[in-house]
């Protein structure tokens, strides 16, 4: 079961931090942006915008929750459920105009961060099988909340600032501290000695040794070293194993 590097004040900081921002994005957004191509192929902004949405209201609500959940099963067909449930939420939301999805996201982002955080201290132990990397893992439903529903908001704030040629927004306080743990959670999952230096405002100097071994040196940009473990970029070595995002 992946381990979960956060304290609950900071998953709590980090899911408040990053719901603002990608609402703020996506108010922010101009009329010609909204159906520009994103790196998931089959989304534009638009549609990765409802996905993001849905994942605020699934995370917020019980009923919404078995609701996708249920559905997702369904829309799969053989596929892993995880698809089905994206492709119910971005169908569900498909009728909203580009102002009522920008309004319900800036409604909805304060909501479902201070949601996600009761529900990982209400059920946060409950086990979930999960498909990731080919396989099937058993993560807590408090990993779920407290920190892949985080990442996978912020990553797509950084698929949405590249489908429309924007600097995205990044800290050390937050994109920072988030990136950290992205790198104690690969760092666990390939086991080996390393020297990771990542560069620009949200990175940082990380490394592991074992019995005198340095490990490979790797320099990256940081959000690039996220988007490679995430499966948008190709790696090398120690940068072939994935992180959930």
């Amino acid at each position: 079961m992946p381990p979960i590097g956060l304290s609950r004040h900071e998953a709590a900081t980090l899911a408040a931090t990053e719901n603002r921002r990608f609402a703020g994005l996506i108010r922010s957004l101009g009329p010609g942006e909204w159906s520009k191509q994103t790196e998931c192929p089959a989304w534009d902004v638009r549609a990765m915008a409802g996905h993001v949405l849905g994942m605020m209201e699934f995370a917020s609500s019980t009923r919404e929750f078995m609701h996708v959940l249920r559905a997702g099963k369904r829309a799969a067909r053989g596929r892993p459920v995880i698809d089905g449930m994206t492709e119910v939420q971005v169908a569900e939301r498909a009728h909203l105009t580009e102002a009522q999805l920008a309004e319900r996201l800036a409604t909805m982002a304060p909501v479902a961060a201070r949601s996600r955080l009761r529900r990982a201290a209400a059920v946060g132990w409950l086990p979930t099988r999960q498909e990731f990397d080919g396989g099937m893992e058993t993560w807590s439903l408090g990993y779920l909340f407290k920190v892949i529903l985080t990442r996978d908001t912020w990553m797509h704030r950084v698929d949405i600032c590249r489908a429309i040629g924007r600097d995205i927004e990044l800290t050390p306080e937050h994109d920072g501290r988030l990136i950290a743990d992205v790198v104690a959670e690969w760092a666990w999952r390939h086991g080996r000695p390393y020297r990771l230096t990542l560069t620009g405002p949200a990175g940082g100097t990380f490394s592991r040794g074992d019995d005198g071994e340095d490990g490979e040196e790797i320099v990256e940009d940081a959000v690039e070293f996220c988007r490679i473990l995430s499966g948008r970029g190709t790696g090398t070595g120690p940068l072939r194993n994935p992180v959930p995002f």
